[in-house]
């Protein structure tokens, strides 16, 4: 078996379904080594409750912690978790150690320098806040891998970077030795239709999954798997095209701010040099499917 990856994974759980389909997906990854949860936006407390759900059904203990709550300097936009109406269903944790979030990534990922992918696939606050209170942070991560962005096939802003542009452009300004952007362009070629992603939920690990998203069907007839996809380039990379370049991001309030717009280098043919920003261009959809319940139904 392939050596075990060192993961941190930053969430905004609760609203949009793909969160806990990532989560699912984590803590059956056999490579996966998940040293921690940290969780960002509206009511941080309840989306810890909702990681705690998926790891005690999976049998894990992993510290999980609230993190930021709110934006750094623009307008909350992001609402309460729907979902957190599971949680009178599902056994799961009361407490959290109120905003610890920003000094347990800080730790961890001094006491593995080098070794530590960060998975942020929320609002990048709690990362944007990482950055600033110690700046040799970006330079000690091994990764950062982002689901975030739209860069020229689907409009734009995608949700994570508009919630927060501010600390977007901060992070992506930020040099770090591997930072990969998983966006819109790829992520909204992975989907499943309601019922067809419902019938894979028979998975025990996957049944609290299929109760939180109720409140997501009840709205809407499928999931897309950006969250999921994201995660899974950290095991499968070929499963996603890379091209190197430099990514900026609108900070402009109003509909538009966290708008972010790629500039390849050299046409993408370039190696990336350091500090680069990889973008997906490219995705193999059939095959991120099959990679992702391939791992999770064997993780059962």
């Amino acid at each position: 078996m392939a050596a075990r990856s060192l993961v941190l994974l930053d969430t905004d759980i609760g609203n949009d379904i793909d969160d806990a389909v990532c989560l699912a997906y984590l803590l059956a990854q056999p490579r996966c080594d998940l040293l921690g949860i940290t969780t960002v936006s509206a009511e941080p407390e309840a989306r810890a409750a909702l990681a705690s759900v998926l790891c005690r059904v999976a049998g894990r203990t992993v510290p999980i912690l609230p993190g930021a709550a709110e934006p750094l300097a623009s307008p909350p936009v992001q609402g309460p978790p729907p979902q957190a109406a599971a949680l009178a269903r599902w056994e799961h944790e009361t407490s959290f150690p109120a905003g610890a979030a920003v000094e347990f990534l800080r730790q961890t990922i001094r006491a593995h320098p080098g070794e530590v992918t960060l998975l942020a696939i929320g609002p990048l606050t709690n990362v944007a806040l990482l950055f600033a209170v110690d700046p040799q942070i970006p330079a000690l991560l091994r990764s950062l891998v982002l689901m975030g962005g739209a860069f020229g096939t689907v409009p734009g802003p995608e949700w994570n970077i508009h919630c927060d542009p501010y600390a977007a452009a901060r992070v992506y300004a930020t040099p770090v030795p591997v930072h990969r952007s998983v966006g819109l362009d790829v992520t909204t070629r992975v989907r499943m239709d309601a019922g067809a992603f419902l019938e894979r939920c028979a998975n025990p690990l996957l049944r609290p999954v299929a109760d939180m998203a109720a409140s997501w069907f009840a709205e809407r007839p499928a999931v897309t798997f950006h969250d999921p996809l994201a995660a899974a380039t950290l095991f499968a990379p070929a499963l996603c095209t890379f091209v190197p370049g430099e990514v900026t991001v609108a900070v402009d309030a109003g509909p538009a701010a966290g708008t972010t717009t790629f500039r390849p280098v050299d046409g993408g043919e370039a190696e990336p040099g350091p500090g680069a920003h990889e973008v997906a261009v490219d995705v193999r959809p059939d095959d991120a499917l099959a990679h992702y319940f391939e791992v999770v139904d064997r993780g059962r």
